[in-house]
């Protein structure tokens, strides 16, 4: 499945010279081309303003701000069919005889070459593979050792620039107030540049495990695949340079995965967790998580040894995408399943619901089975609004005709054709979606500051400690009323009370902080100017 990659269909002399472009285009040496390279480089082709504009809105497809070098050869591309008469859109690009496609015509390109030409050195790393972001730049962001404040030179992404401003403003607020144990770990390098993921959850037998080797079109390294509760742990699927299965100890200490959070859990649930590498298109751009089939009946009465909710809280938390998977035979909401679904709340615009193996009854009774589900879920997720279901049957096995009838299967492939343009759209809005996480989290780490400085200012300052703790903790209810009104802040974005009152047991008040009103501040500029400052400086640079 093709998720908007760049083309790939020119010949290597073509890429050597794209290669040798992308280096005089890319002034700084980073990898990247910024909107102000692309200014003075693009204008080279004589093209209109509006004609490079569209040319840059296709090629930042993720809105990051700047071009990669597959980006940069999707712009080039673009160029030179608009200077060939066609018309600049991504459906162009795709139908036009790319093969065939002569170079851009860039004025001035040639004389600027041979007054800036490369090292042989850097001209052959160019020819052999494309060029990619130096990993140094990004680690700059949060290494330990320096205190300087980063440059602002050296942010040439959205991303960049909310490392830097993670650091220098939000991160010091989380620390202070302890956010990382009540809320959510401090964030890493890792965390800003993971791939966009998605997370699949069902009760067991439900086809999440096929679902992915569906859209893989084949299977991953440690798939199980079969009637009984198959897959017994959480699966990260992901891109690498060979086929393995790396344990969960061994991933959750790796400082290039952003699983380190997961630490928390124990080595109870890190046993029960693994990651599966192997080499494939699709996971150059999305990461799935595989996991273990919600319990029912009987079984839910088993223990797990792990928090499960817990865990699928924290994944919804990173997760771009939620897939709740059903069975025509399986539409029951266990109280395992309610938890789990509880636990994704304050995530509800993530998660999608697939009515898997829909060609297993005929058309009368998938009426019945979907206004079932759907009457199911509004119980469960208590919300007057309807979610999106998705209806068909999602494995590499054909449409049982028989039982559905021709206008069931047509509406089995619309169904399938709209979840695909889903999960298309996912590494196109990865970055927005940074953003929006980010935000979200900036305002929580706010809100967690008032209510510890508040239950800060409520102790004694000699005598009592110990009762007027558990008091305080006993009706933590009240005290949220009181920091909201104070503060003006919505009742909606207060965490959940049960999970805060268990952590904060574990605390003592008294040695938390006071209020510090120029933190609170930082983050309020933050989110009023220097956010919005972002999104203005690396905006298509033809607006």
């Amino acid at each position: 499945m093709d998720l908007g990659s760049s083309p790939q269909i020119y010949s290597k002399e073509k890429h050597k010279i794209y290669a040798e472009w992308f280096s005089v285009a890319d002034a700084d040496g980073d990898g990247r081309v910024t909107g102000s390279d692309a200014l003075k480089f693009f204008a080279m082709s004589n093209l209109s303003r509006p004609e490079l504009k569209q040319v840059w809105a296709i090629a930042d497809s993720k809105r990051q701000g700047f071009l990669d070098f597959q980006e940069f050869v999707s712009a080039m591309l673009l160029i030179a069919l608009a200077q060939a008469g066609h018309e600049i859109s991504q459906d162009s690009l795709k139908q036009a005889e790319l093969e065939n496609l002569k170079l851009p015509e860039m004025e001035g390109l040639d004389n600027l070459i041979a007054k800036n030409k490369p090292s042989p050195k850097r001209k052959d790393s160019h020819a052999e593979a494309s060029p990619k972001p130096p990993a140094p730049t990004s680690f700059n962001f949060f290494s330990t050792k320096s205190t300087k404040k980063i440059p602002l030179s050296s942010v040439t992404s959205i991303i960049d620039g909310l490392k830097k401003l993670y650091i220098e403003k939000l991160k010091p607020l989380e620390a202070t107030y302890r956010f990382n144990d009540f809320v959510s770990p401090l964030l890493t390098n890792s965390d800003f540049d993971a791939k966009p993921m998605v997370m699949l959850l069902g009760q067991y037998s439900t086809g999440k495990t096929t679902f992915i080797k569906h859209l893989l079109r084949t299977s991953y390294p440690g798939a199980h695949i079969g009637p009984e509760p198959t897959t017994d742990r959480f699966v990260v699927v992901m891109s690498g340079p060979d086929e393995r299965s790396i344990p969960g100890n061994t991933i959750a200490v790796q400082a290039d995965m952003p699983y380190s959070g997961l630490s928390s859990f124990g080595t109870a649930f890190l046993s029960k967790f693994e990651c599966s590498q192997m080499p494939h298109a699709l996971l150059e751009h999305i990461t799935f998580v595989d996991t273990p089939g919600v319990l029912s009946g009987e079984k839910q009465r088993t223990q797990r040894s792990y928090d499960f909710t817990g865990v699928t809280s924290w994944f919804a938390s990173k997760c771009d995408l939620i897939l709740l998977l059903f069975d025509p035979h399986k539409l029951d909401i266990s109280d395992e399943f309610k938890r789990v679904i509880g636990s994704l709340h304050g995530h509800d615009d993530k998660i999608r619901v697939v009515l898997n193996k829909a060609d297993q009854v005929d058309t009368q009774q998938l009426m019945r089975v979907y206004g079932a589900l759907l009457w199911s879920l509004g119980k469960v997720l208590n919300t007057p609004e309807v979610m999106r279901v998705y209806i068909g049957s999602f494995n590499d096995k054909p449409v049982n005709e028989a039982a559905i009838g021709p206008i069931g299967k047509e509406l089995f492939e619309r169904e399938q054709e709209d979840l695909i343009s889903d999960l298309k759209d996912i590494p196109k809005k990865a970055c927005d979606r940074r953003i929006n996480e980010f935000v979200k989290r900036a305002r929580a780490a706010k809100i967690h500051a008032y209510i510890m400085s508040h239950l800060k200012k409520e102790m004694p300052a000699m005598i009592g400690k110990a009762k007027t703790q558990q008091r305080l903790i006993d009706h933590l209810e009240d005290e949220f009323l009181k920091v909201q009104r104070e503060f003006h802040l919505p009742a909606g974005d207060f965490p959940n009370i049960e999970h805060f009152r268990e952590t904060l047991s574990g605390y003592s008040i008294d040695k938390f902080e006071k209020l510090k009103p120029k933190m609170i501040q930082n983050v309020d500029d933050m989110l009023g100017y220097d956010i919005p400052e972002l999104l203005k400086n690396f905006r298509n640079p033809y607006d």
